[in-house]
């Protein structure tokens, strides 16, 4: 629902099913409203509405359903919330299983949700740099108001950091520089093609095992952490991968975008995802 289709009022009457049904006995409403919202103190109902065919700016009620009484209402105030935004929505019934939620938020718009069916997405990516650019993409792309789904994140970082105490070499090696990792023992950068002094275990994703083979001719130990490998059995997910130039790949429940993706290309990936099934 829209919140210029909701209509608040306060009332001073104890909000059973009595009470509303002696209230709507005479009600008119705004020629735009087709929900209300009752409020007496700290308890709230929800009403479904019907009215009259009229070109009066107010019309009497001549059919209504009442959605909630207060035992099965919650109230949510906070004025950063887009009341209109499906994924915030979706979150904000996460957090109120089996209740109607009131919510005012953003410019003091007021709307009630009820009975929003998630939809899990699973973000998987490495760190550090910390956050991760996908995590921040993704939830950038879902307060464009551009993915109209009741879509609720779930991230999952690879530490890179954590996957060193499994190197049984002298020295380890990460992708690149700029992720500020480190170790206690000798550790260099694939990115700085370095001369290699010791024997080294490379932490990357597959195309940094090409890029190693292709740089120093030999294998090298290797722990994997492409975010592609990490998907399975997870449900809907998304990951980067250097395999994808631009756009974004499908394959089974994995979107994949380019590991420089760009909000409108994170946009369009979760699109299909859900909506291309």
């Amino acid at each position: 629902m829209h919140c210029k289709d909701v209509s608040v009022r306060d009332v001073d009457i104890g909000l059973t099913k009595e009470n509303i049904d002696l209230l709507m006995k005479d009600w008119k409403a705004y020629k735009r409203a087709e929900f209300i919202v009752l409020k007496n103190g700290d308890d709230y109902a929800t009403l479904h509405i019907e009215k009259d065919d009229s070109k009066d700016l107010f019309s009497k009620v001549s059919g209504y359903e009442i959605l909630s009484l207060p035992e099965g209402t919650d109230y949510v105030e906070d004025p950063s919330i887009d009341v209109l935004n499906m994924p915030t929505l979706a979150s904000i019934q996460d957090a109120h299983p089996n209740k109607t939620v009131v919510i005012k938020g953003m410019f003091s718009h007021v709307v009630f949700i009820k009975d929003i069916v998630p939809l899990r997405l699973k973000v998987i990516d490495n760190v550090p740099p910390s956050p991760s650019k996908l995590g921040v993409l993704v939830d950038k792309a879902l307060a464009t108001d551009l993915i109209d789904l009741p879509i609720i994140v779930e991230k999952e970082d690879i530490d890179m950091g954590k996957m060193e105490p499994q190197v049984t070499t002298e020295a380890v090696m990460f992708p690149c520089k700029v992720s500020g990792l480190s170790s206690n023992r000798p550790y260099y950068f694939l990115d700085e093609a370095p001369t290699l002094k010791h024997d080294v275990t490379l932490i990357g994703c597959h195309l940094s095992e090409r890029i190693f083979r292709s740089l120093y001719n030999c294998d090298v130990p290797f722990i994997n952490v492409c975010p592609a490998d990490f998907t399975e059995g997870k449900g809907k997910c998304i990951v980067k991968c250097c395999k994808v130039k631009e756009g974004h790949i499908i394959d089974g429940d994995v979107v994949k975008v380019p590991w420089g993706a760009t909000i409108p290309e994170v946009i369009d990936a979760i699109r299909s995802l859900f909506l291309d099934e």
